[in-house]
């Protein structure tokens, strides 16, 4: 059997994404479910090299629906297949996208179901369970993991399901070039929410670098047009083509987020999105973990071989 050999780690990750084919392939029609309407800029970036991949294979969306706005009894073509969007919600800590990934799979037994690459992390088992009793009931279902954890909690939960490994999604979108040449040092691009760590806490008393998070790259006016989508969104569209229309915005939040990124030469980050977006532009960067270890997990499973990339405090080293 022939060895492909990739140029950068980077080839590798994107090709990678290749096996999600086997089960959604070129020329498939599908709903796109659960994308994000709201400023992490993460699950956006999951979001553009989700569309990426559906634009690169040939795979058709006939419609696109968010946790806001997907509607009860929707009727759904049998030859359809449901792809929901992937990211780090799997688990109880983000529960409104978790009851409609449910409800999804008991609405639809006879449709093909497919959850693009998940973090998984319950703090409650009996909601673990939950979850399992209404996989299992599902014959058609398939689940893709960013991290051996995750794959080694679902096969042992979710005894019908297809659990597949696989990269994030982002990594469709290997190379984005940089705008410009750096001109300052570090970018301290660190969690302030419930994920954020006590080593964090220390770094940040350091002082060193300029401090931000996808909520404070985004300024007041860019907040409020999100939220201004997620009001019509709840509310419902009518002939508006929203989804058309936040698409178009996203480019500009994402390629705001790629124009700061290209100002530094170092980026330090406990956002995995952080890390995969310097990844993706090939730039130095230092890894920290979050409170349930989904980043050093992820890094030990895909992103460990880059040269350009390093796990603060990685007990194993590079």
């Amino acid at each position: 059997m022939e060895t492909v050999q990739f140029a950068h780690p980077m080839d590798e990750l994107k090709n990678r994404l290749r096996h999600i084919l086997n089960v959604i392939p070129p020329h498939s029609k599908i709903y796109y479910i659960d994308y994000p309407v709201h400023g992490n800029g993460g699950d956006l970036l999951i979001m553009k090299g989700t569309e990426a991949f559906f634009r690169d294979h040939r795979i058709h969306v006939q419609a696109r629906y968010s946790v806001l706005d997907f509607p009860d009894g929707l009727a759904i073509p049998k030859d359809h297949i449901l792809v929901l969007h992937g990211g780090g919600n799997f688990g109880d800590l983000y529960p409104a996208h978790q009851k409609l990934r449910e409800k999804i799979v008991a609405d639809y037994p006879g449709h093909r179901v497919v959850m693009l690459p998940q973090t998984i992390f319950y703090k409650s088992q009996a909601e673990f369970d939950k979850t399992a009793a209404v996989f299992n009931r599902h014959k058609d279902l398939h689940l893709y993991v960013r991290d051996t954890l995750s794959q080694e909690m679902a096969k042992a939960r979710f005894k019908t399901c297809q659990v597949h490994l696989s990269p994030d999604m982002a990594h469709q979108l290997w190379p984005i070039r940089a705008k410009s040449a750096p001109d300052k040092e570090l970018l301290c691009f660190l969690r302030t929410d419930i994920e954020k760590t006590a080593e964090q806490e220390r770094l940040e008393a350091s002082g060193k670098g300029d401090y931000l998070d996808w909520g404070t790259l985004f300024n007041t006016v860019e907040h409020k047009s999100i939220r201004v989508f997620n009001k019509m969104m709840q509310k419902g569209s009518g002939k508006l083509p929203l989804s058309s229309f936040w698409g178009k915005y996203t480019d500009y939040l994402v390629n705001k987020a790629v124009n700061r990124f290209s100002n530094y030469k170092t980026v330090q980050t406990s956002r995995l999105h952080g890390h995969i977006l310097s990844c993706l532009m090939d730039k130095p960067n230092i890894l920290l973990d979050n409170s349930y270890g989904k980043n050093a997990s992820y890094y030990r499973t895909w992103t460990g071989g880059i040269a350009s990339a390093t796990l603060m405090a990685d007990p194993a080293g590079k």
